[in-house]
């Protein structure tokens, strides 16, 4: 086990991604520009791709982590059968679902009921397909759709803060179904669609453009929102959400909804737009 695993065993998460949040959301030009520039420098962040290119001109760490990408920095497979990538990441794994058991690596797994939080919602995805993405602290930090879809509910769903780094992954039984996230569900026309935002280690916030931000606020029960009726509706590549710091997107389809792209497998590069899956 990293160090960096093992003390998110210890250390208080909740307490330190407060003081992230704090961190990241300062005007203060020191602390900003000190902290943009250090994961610049660190993780390589390719400023020729953003909607404003000068790291100066962001307000806050928080302002310049989800930047807007220039028009045209990414675009959509023309092909109008397939599901998109929702994200610029690494697949950390991918594959269907065996029954109800998600492979999260050697080793270790989690149930789509312990994920979603709900085990009537998780039925759907029995022997379906999943994808889990993982975002860099240099990639582009705003979730899109796959797929035209109609919001119907939220899940919000308390837990741990652990790294979703690969060390992280590789050691952490049930990482993804314990750390919190916010579990948005959409109707499609081939039945429902799961994006689960996976918060982590430092990660302060989760925001979607339906409802701006999601998490926190840090709550000990499940809080869920309903959203039928409403007639919130998202088109194919169209922005969904956004995380404050990296963490990962996991995709869940049903049985026989889509075939995943052939060329994807562990640490797979991908970038919004992609290929992700075909319509069967």
């Amino acid at each position: 086990m990293s160090l960096t695993t093992y003390l998110t065993y210890a250390l208080p998460h909740r307490y330190l991604s407060g003081i992230a949040r704090r961190l990241a959301y300062s005007t203060d030009p020191k602390v900003k520009t000190r902290l943009i520039s250090a994961v610049i420098a660190k993780f390589g962040v390719d400023m020729s791709e953003a909607a404003d290119p000068n790291p100066e001109n962001y307000p806050s760490f928080n302002a310049f982590f989800t930047r807007a990408l220039k028009p045209g920095a990414r675009t959509a497979d023309p092909n109008r059968n397939v599901l998109l990538q929702p994200a610029d990441g690494k697949v950390s794994q991918c594959g269907a679902i065996d029954g109800d058991v998600i492979f999260q690596a050697k080793g270790k797994s989690f149930t789509t009921a312990a994920l979603l939080g709900d085990a009537q919602l998780a039925k759907a995805f029995e022997n379906g397909e999943f994808a889990t993405i993982y975002l860099s602290p240099k990639d582009y930090h705003r979730v899109h759709m796959p797929w035209d879809g109609t919001l119907t509910e939220t899940l919000h769903v308390p837990g741990r803060l652990f790294s979703v780094g690969p060390a992280a992954v590789n050691t952490v039984d049930g990482l993804f179904a314990r750390n919190e996230r916010l579990v948005c569900m959409f109707d499609t026309d081939f039945g429902p669609m799961a994006m689960v935002m996976v918060g982590a280690l430092l990660v302060s916030g989760v925001e979607t453009v339906w409802s701006g931000v999601e998490i926190p606020a840090y709550g000990d029960r499940i809080t869920r929102k309903d959203y039928r009726g409403q007639n919130i509706k998202l088109a194919r590549f169209a922005e969904m959400a956004r995380f404050n710091y990296g963490s990962t997107v996991i995709v869940l389809l049903p049985k026989g909804a889509a075939k995943l792209d052939a060329n994807l497998h562990h640490e797979s590069p991908v970038k919004l737009g992609e290929p992700l899956a075909t319509r069967t």
